[in-house]
C-alpha cells in the first residue's frame, strides 16, 4: 500500500477540459461548486438578487429555469443587470421540452446564457426527438456554448429504456429492472453525447451528468460512466430532501466519488427549510469539498460539542459569533487578502482539548469549563499571546482575528505582511 491509498483523496481522473465563463470543469482543475434558483426567471429583479445572493456566497456556476417565453425574453436583462453589479458568475440555462425552440426564438438568450443544460429523457419524443436535440446542439455551436447532457432517473428515455429492457428479458442471465435502469441512464447520456460530437459539437463542449434519488446507485452510476468516458462529470444527489437528510445523503454519495477522484463539478440539491436562504446549498458543497481537503473557500472553525464540563453555553454562542463574523466578512477578505480562506480558528470548551486544538489552529481560544478559573488562554500559531477574562471576550477574540487576518495575509494589490 502506497502513502497516497493510505491518506488522501485518489488522483483526480483525466477529463476533457470545458470552459464556462472563468472556470474551467474538468481537465485537473478544481472541483467547481453549482447552484440553481427557485425564482420564476420571469421575474427579473428576484432572479438577479438570488444569483447575485448565490455569486456572494461562493456559487462558481448558477442555473437558472428557462421555460417559458417570458423566461427567455428576461435572461439577456438578467445578465446586463448582474454585470452592471459586477457579478460575473456565469448563467445556465435550464431547458426541458422547448429548449430547442426557445433558443431558436431568442438568440439573445442563448448568447447570454454561459451554458446549456439540456435532459435527453425530454428533449423531445418519438420522430421529434432528433430534430429538437439537433436544432439545440446547433444553437450551442453557433454561440460558441458547452451543453451540460443531463440525465435523470426521474425523467428517463422511456423508448431506451423498454429497448433495453425487452433485450435483457431474452438473455440467458437476466439482470434486475434496477440494474437495466442504470444502464439505460447511462446509455442515454453517452450516446446523446456521441450524437452531439456527431453534429459538430466539440468534445471540449460537453459535460455529462446521470442523476438518481439514492446514494448507492449514484455510486455505481457515476463509477462506470467515469469508466466508459473521459467527459467532465457533473456530480449531484437529485432530490436529496430536505435539511440534514438532505445534507447527509448528498454528502455520503459525493463524498465517496470525490474520494476515487470521480467528479469535476457538483451541486447540493437541497430542498430549503421554510424561510431559509436559497445559499444553504452552496455552503454545503463548499463545506464538503474543504473538510475533504480538495479546496478552501472560507476559514474553518474548529470547535468542541460540549459536555458535561462545559455546561455553559458561552462557548457555542462565541463559536456561532466567530462563523457569522468570518461569513459575513469573506467577500470583502477575499478581494483585500490573498489566502485568508486557509486561515484555520478554534472555539474550545474546556481545559481537556482546548489549549491543545487551540494551538493546532492559526487563532484559538480555550474557555473556562465548569469549576475551572473564569478565564480563555488565546493561541496564535501555536503560542500563547493572551489571556482574556470578563464580559468582552467575543468582541476581543473577533478583533484579534481581525488583527490577524490585516497582518498575516497579502494584501492583493500591494504587501501587507506574510502571505
Amino acid at each position: 500500500m502506497t502513502d497516497h491509498d493510505a491518506y488522501g483523496p485518489q488522483p483526480r481522473r483525466r477529463t476533457i477540459a470545458v470552459r464556462v465563463g472563468a472556470s474551467t470543469i474538468g481537465g485537473g482543475s478544481p472541483v467547481v461548486v453549482q447552484s440553481m434558483t427557485n425564482t420564476d426567471t420571469a421575474d427579473i429583479d428576484a432572479t438577479v438578487k438570488q444569483v447575485a445572493k448565490l455569486w456572494r456566497a461562493g456559487s462558481e456556476l448558477v442555473r437558472i429555469t428557462v421555460n417559458t417565453e417570458e423566461a427567455a425574453a428576461a435572461v439577456p436583462r438578467i445578465r446586463e443587470k448582474l454585470d452592471r453589479m459586477s457579478v460575473a458568475v456565469p448563467l445556465i440555462g435550464d431547458f426541458h421540452y422547448n429548449g430547442h425552440t426557445l433558443l431558436t426564438k431568442h438568440p439573445a438568450c442563448a448568447e447570454a446564457l454561459g451554458k446549456y443544460r439540456i435532459n435527453p429523457g425530454n428533449v423531445g419524443f418519438g420522430h421529434r426527438r432528433d430534430g429538437q436535440f439537433a436544432a439545440i446542439i446547433e444553437q450551442a455551436i453557433r454561440h460558441a456554448k458547452p451543453v451540460r447532457i443531463g440525465a435523470n432517473w426521474g425523467s428517463l428515455d422511456q423508448a431506451l429504456l423498454t429497448r433495453l429492457m425487452d433485450e435483457n428479458a431474452q438473455t440467458e442471465t437476466p439482470l434486475d429492472a434496477s440494474a437495466v435502469g442504470r444502464e439505460a441512464l447511462i446509455r442515454s447520456a453517452l450516446l446523446s453525447a456521441a450524437r452531439a460530437e456527431e453534429l459538430g459539437l466539440a468534445s471540449e463542449r460537453i459535460v455529462i451528468s446521470c442523476k438518481v434519488s439514492g446514494v448507492q446507485e449514484l455510486i455505481s452510476v457515476y463509477r462506470e460512466l467515469a469508466r466508459r468516458s473521459a467527459y467532465p462529470l457533473h456530480l449531484g444527489l437529485t432530490e436529496a430532501g430536505m435539511g440534514s437528510k438532505g445534507i447527509v445523503a448528498s454528502t455520503a454519495a459525493l463524498a465517496v466519488l470525490l474520494q476515487e477522484g470521480i467528479g469535476d463539478t457538483i451541486r447540493i440539491s437541497l430542498t430549503p427549510e421554510p424561510g431559509e436562504s436559497r445559499t444553504r446549498e452552496v455552503i454545503v458543497a463548499q463545506e464538503l469539498l474543504q473538510t475533504m481537503g480538495l479546496r478552501a473557500f472560507t476559514p474553518m472553525v474548529t470547535a468542541c460539542p460540549g459536555c458535561g464540563r462545559t455546561t455553559s453555553s458561552f462557548f457555542q454562542e462565541l463559536a456561532k459569533t466567530v462563523q457569522d463574523h468570518v461569513r459575513e466578512r469573506m467577500p470583502e477578505w477575499r478581494l483585500r487578502h490573498r489566502g485568508v480562506e486557509n486561515l484555520t480558528l478554534a472555539v474550545m470548551g474546556c481545559i481537556v482539548n482546548g489549549p491543545g486544538e487551540s494551538k493546532h489552529a492559526n487563532i484559538g481560544i480555550s474557555l473556562p469549563g465548569t469549576g475551572e478559573a473564569p478565564s480563555a488562554p488565546v493561541f496564535v500559531d501555536g503560542v500563547k499571546i493572551a489571556t482574556l477574562r470578563g464580559n468582552n471576550i467575543a468582541q476581543e477574540f473577533v478583533g484579534m482575528i481581525e488583527a490577524y487576518v490585516a497582518e498575516k495575509f497579502s494584501m492583493i494589490g500591494g504587501a501587507s505582511g506574510e502571505s
